[in-house]
């Protein structure tokens, strides 16, 4: 019925941890290691996987589809070594199997949750719709055919293993080869971004959203690209930024969040509560794809709203949205810290 498929490379630390925790759903196990030098693949053994070897490529879709390729069963599952499923997550997959017995899908998307963020991804494919991953990294498989949803939430737990700038010397000899676009533009400009090269990464944002795109990569991009402009002291073009996300779909609250920072950094205290106020009013995007913290949405222009209140003299309001991070959080720090505060 599954086929769990997975690409590592001196993943010890972690694997185990990744395969206890599905095992008993997994039908079939295939691992291929791209050039480990710890105890991997003894590990991928212990626990009956189909091992292969390969030489890495510095292509992370080509390594996924060697796996793809190896798969027996009906339906694959991709994770990653640091990723994981809680307990009553494994419970869900379970009962995702059997509803996939009786009614077939090519494409299952779940929940994927990193740090804060949850948003979707592919998780779970048909085998015989042959589905190909994408680009050399941060790849993907782009959606087709008949496509469901399910909240089995897969982990991200993160590991100890230093990447370094992987993933950007990936981009900068991809980029020497070929042109890149859209998504791959993107994430491109992310990475650039990330190791603080914030004029480059500007100029690839741009060119990026100047092109073709997907419009939540769009939206990622404006976000992006308005942090590059404040590192770099450009004010007003980051503003102009996270309000052109606008032209791409309706406002997201991390953006609006994002406005009323900057807003906030100026001492303009009513500016950034009208739009911490508005984030608050945002719909979860999290299922198209969209890279966003509920606590957008919730405590934290919450939490500065108290403040902006505070700042401006208002203490009705002030206290008003402080019974609300009560509700929210009442244990964390800074609700503990405000309730002292206020005198409560």
């Amino acid at each position: 019925m599954l086929s769990l498929c997975m690409i590592v490379r001196d993943e010890a630390e972690v694997l185990a941890r990744c395969l206890d925790s599905v095992k008993e759903y997994a039908e079939q196990i295939v691992i291929v290691d791209t050039g480990s030098t710890d105890g991997t693949p003894q590990i991928a053994q212990q626990y009956g996987a189909k091992l292969l070897f390969t030489q890495w490529e510095d292509d992370f879709s080509k390594a996924r589809n060697l796996s793809f390729s190896a798969a027996e069963e009906d339906y694959i599952l991709w994770l990653d070594a640091d990723d994981a499923l809680s307990p009553q997550d494994g419970e869900k997959l379970r009962l995702l199997k059997e509803r996939l017995e009786k009614t077939p899908a090519d494409m299952v998307m779940c929940p994927y949750q990193t740090s804060s963020v949850v948003f979707y991804r592919e998780r779970v494919l048909r085998r015989a719709a042959q589905f190909v991953w994408k680009g050399r990294v941060h790849e993907c498989i782009p959606p087709r055919g008949t496509v469901a949803y399910a909240d089995m939430t897969v982990r991200h737990l993160g590991s100890n293993k230093d990447r370094g700038t992987r993933n950007l010397r990936i981009y900068r000899r991809w980029a020497q080869e070929e042109p890149l676009f859209g998504r791959d533009l993107f994430y491109y400009g992310r990475e650039l971004m990330y190791h603080k090269f914030y004029r480059e990464a500007a100029e690839k944002l741009e060119e990026m959203l100047a092109g073709e795109g997907w419009y939540v990569n769009k939206i990622e991009a404006c976000k992006t690209l308005s942090e590059c402009y404040l590192a770099m002291g450009r004010r007003d073009d980051a503003l102009r930024a996270l309000f052109g996300s606008f032209l791409y779909g309706e406002p997201r609250a991390s953006v609006l969040c994002a406005a009323a920072d900057v807003f906030f950094s100026e001492r303009r205290y009513r500016d950034a509560a009208l739009w911490y106020e508005a984030a608050l009013s945002c719909r979860d995007h999290s299922a198209e794809g969209d890279f966003e913290s509920p606590n957008c949405r919730g405590l934290f222009p919450v939490l500065q709203l108290v403040v902006c209140y505070d700042r401006l003299g208002d203490r009705e309001k002030a206290l008003f949205y402080h019974k609300k991070t009560e509700e929210i959080a009442p244990a964390n720090p800074s609700v503990l810290f405000n309730r002292q505060y206020f005198g409560l």
